[in-house]
């Protein structure tokens, strides 16, 4: 499913005018966003928690010449799936 898709879902499901629904949309992913540049978690009870992770500094490789190459620390957005959004999905506790 792509944001399209997902605007036309919430469309329909909460019988709102697609145009409205995109603003809506749109607004969440912004705010989400906004509050990870802030190294802020997002929970949403049920469904999961963003959050940011720092990735520590590391050696790589060059796949192309084998050569050993540093790479930086750097923070990665990453979510953990809640209980309910794992139990829908079948997943075991």
């Amino acid at each position: 499913m792509n944001k399209d898709e997902l605007v036309t879902t919430v469309a329909q499901k909460t019988h709102m005018p697609k145009k409205t629904a995109e603003q809506l949309v749109s607004a969440a992913f912004e705010t989400i966003t906004e509050a990870l540049s802030k190294d802020e978690k997002v929970t949403l009870v049920g469904f999961g928690t963003f959050a940011v992770r720092e990735r520590a500094a590391r050696l790589g490789k060059n796949p192309r010449t084998g050569e050993t190459i540093p790479i930086k620390a750097r923070k990665t957005p990453s979510f953990t799936a809640g209980k309910a959004l794992k139990e829908c999905l079948g997943e075991p506790r």
